[in-house]
């Protein structure tokens, strides 16, 4: 996706959510997010994610994930929508690009939010949640899947869930193996490389135990019935 086409198209989200944004924000409440467990990046503002696989590796890339999306439901998706798939209100935020020019826009309306005649339809978080908050909330966006990146697979990870809910699981490894093979296939709507999908979820999960058949199961039935 090129970088004059996520211009024009943040362009014409913020003139969506100019026109649209009846209710304002600013009289929620940020909610504190727990960033301990990821490394510290200085009090100086960045301009690009520091928490991307690339740079930490695969654990602190999956916590900033996690952390992100807890951030993400408490303080972003009244107006970007759950799993930041906007309904219209506000911007969605899945299609900044996963690069420093996606980068510059978010941490800049992060920091110091958005008011227009007066009305504040985004409150500043930078100086209450912190730079390691944002970026791993910047974190979790990126890796959204774009829309219907699973609708080819549908089906088969409906089989699948149903065979893991009934704890008859003849080959667990072949069920975490094909649940990679899916996962990856699935594409973010930023370009960011890998997918946080319903199907990575589940295939991490999947395991040896019934237990953690289970588990895996019902990540699949809320993450399949999000997408119906």
């Amino acid at each position: 996706m090129s970088r004059n086409r996520i211009r024009a198209g943040l362009a014409g989200l913020a003139l969506l959510a100019t026109a649209t944004m009846v209710v304002a924000h600013g009289d929620v409440a940020p909610q504190p997010v727990n960033t301990d467990a990821l490394p510290e990046i200085g009090e100086e503002w960045l301009t690009e994610n520091p928490y991307r696989e690339a740079k930490v590796g695969h654990d602190v890339w999956l916590k900033a994930v996690e952390i992100g999306a807890s951030g993400f439901n408490q303080n972003c998706a009244r107006c970007h929508g759950l799993g930041a798939v906007s309904g219209g209100l506000a911007p969605d935020l899945r299609f900044l690009e996963a690069e420093e020019y996606g980068d510059e826009w978010f941490i800049e309306r992060f920091r110091h939010g958005y008011t227009q005649d007066g009305t504040t339809k985004m409150p500043a978080f930078g100086d209450i949640l912190g730079q390691k908050a944002a970026w791993a909330i910047r974190t979790y966006i990126e890796t959204r899947p774009a829309d219907g990146a699973l609708d080819a697979h549908s089906d088969r990870l409906h089989e699948m869930r149903n065979e893991l809910a009934s704890s008859k699981v003849e080959d667990p490894k072949a069920l975490k193996s094909e649940l990679e093979k899916i996962a990856a296939e699935v594409e973010t709507a930023s370009g960011a490389p890998v997918a946080d999908s319903v199907a990575y979820e589940a295939a991490r999960i999947l395991g040896e135990t019934p237990e953690s058949w289970k588990k895996a199961s019902e990540v699949l039935t809320v993450g399949l019935s999000a997408t119906e």
